[in-house]
């Protein structure tokens, strides 16, 4: 059959659908890429925001009109299967945790909605991208208590990938090339948990001992598991492989807005993670995620968070609206008022581009190595130096140098990326030189 896909969100949701098209052309289906040359459209979904949620129901629908079988993974077929009916009332659905089983839904036509559990290591693979490979290292969410969050129900129970397993994958995705590792999970901090803490640092010390020409990100952390091991996760960070780039959501500047999340951690706690990962690596690029409108928060709060981001100083913020998500605790709270939920929403919107253009414009005048990983919307080359800052070479044809270790020049800043002229394309064995010196 002819297959179109599509997928949507998170890097382990990407993963899911590199590993489904990969089955399926192990199984000789053939991918198109127009959804009107298909016979069979797989749509992967994401449902942690309900804005994104609804923007997946119109897309559904909008492919239905097509007359072609609809395939629905991903996250919506376990957290929103009514919204999913509505949109496609035929739609086949297949959930996170039975992907492996992704040829009898194209083939045979039925919905799979049990846990099959594989592992998802070692499978075939349709990568997007030649040099990003998305490895996988546990499935679930250990923690299963945030008020607000739809996704630990949607993914299930947790368990972490044997060492072993995870190793083999990243070695074989640099056999085919690949520049960039992305460790990826529901949450990296708290891999290995069950044996009592997070054995993020020693994952972290076994894969980039590995040899080859590669960097790794390292995806999100909840500080609950982080905080205990924090300066063994520093510690493992100054390896020269590793993207010195933090994930660590925060939610909110309000201790009392964080124990009606049932989040686990304080704003203390974040905050002596951050101090300790910038007293080893100053020019840390940091990231968290803040939910703006949450029920019962007050002007206190708010004022709160917006005094932890003037202090903190976070790179990146991932800011959203706060809407319930169905099945979740936070569903039963009275919500606030939306136009205030959008004044609070624009306001910390504002502070944060504010704080990241004040932080890339210390880079302005910088030179170094970055690795051109991603082509812009115009075919300009986007790369990444070690601290993970998007730099954007206007002067550059992504196309022509993806995958290449490049010496570039800094010359402007925006909130989100720096603006940079490439000096030259580096050789493979200085790149590697300069990551053993570096």
């Amino acid at each position: 059959m002819r297959i179109y896909w599509e997928v949507y969100g998170c890097a382990a949701n990407v993963a899911d659908a590199e590993i489904a098209i990969g089955i399926l052309r192990g199984r000789g289906h053939e991918v198109v890429p127009r959804p009107e040359d298909a016979d069979v459209i797989v749509v992967f979904t994401c449902a942690v925001k309900k804005p994104t949620s609804d923007r997946m129901f119109y897309r559904i629908s909008r492919l239905r009109e097509l007359g072609k079988r609809i395939i629905v993974a991903g996250c919506m077929p376990i957290g929103e299967p009514g919204k999913v009916k509505l949109a496609a009332p035929d739609a086949v659905m297949i959930g996170p945790r039975s992907i492996t089983r992704i040829w009898e839904a194209v083939e045979r036509g039925i919905s799979i909605l049990d846990d099959v559990d594989d592992v998802k290591l070692g499978l075939p693979r349709s990568r997007r991208s030649p040099v990003v490979a998305i490895v996988p290292v546990s499935e679930g969410c250990a923690w299963r208590l945030c008020s607000f969050c739809i996704v630990a129900r949607i993914r299930g129970a947790f368990r972490s990938y044997p060492l072993e397993l995870v190793l083999g994958e990243v070695r074989r995705f640099l056999e085919e090339g690949a520049r960039e590792i992305w460790l990826t999970s529901q949450d990296m901090g708290s891999y290995g948990i069950e044996s009592g803490r997070s054995m993020l640092p020693e994952l972290l010390k076994a894969v980039s001992s590995i040899e080859g020409l590669f960097f790794i990100r390292v995806g999100m952390m909840n500080p609950l598991y982080i905080y205990p091991v924090r300066e063994k996760l520093a510690e493992a960070y100054l390896h020269p492989r590793i993207f010195k780039f933090l994930h660590l959501p925060v939610q909110s500047g309000s201790n009392r807005i964080l124990r009606s999340m049932m989040r686990g951690y304080t704003v203390e706690a974040f905050k002596k993670i951050v101090e300790e990962f910038r007293r080893r690596i100053p020019e840390l690029t940091l990231s968290t995620d803040i939910i703006v409108g949450y029920p019962a928060e007050d002007e206190e709060d708010f004022e709160e968070t917006i005094r932890l981001v003037e202090e903190v100083k976070p790179d990146m913020i991932n800011i959203s609206r706060f809407f319930a998500r169905p099945g979740t605790p936070s569903e039963r709270l009275k919500p606030l008022d939306p136009r205030l939920i959008n004044e609070r929403s624009r306001i910390l919107s504002e502070v944060a581009r504010r704080v990241a253009l004040e932080k890339n414009e210390g880079w302005v005048g910088w030179s170094g190595y970055a690795i051109v990983d991603e082509i812009g919307e115009r075919g300009e080359a986007i790369a990444r130096n070690i601290y993970y800052r998007p730099i954007v070479i206007a002067d550059a044809h992504g196309e022509d140098i993806l995958g290449r270790i490049v010496e570039v020049e800094v010359e402007d800043a925006r909130p989100y990326c720096l603006m940079a002229r490439l000096r030259r394309i580096v050789d493979l064995e200085e790149a590697r030189e300069a990551i053993i010196a570096s």
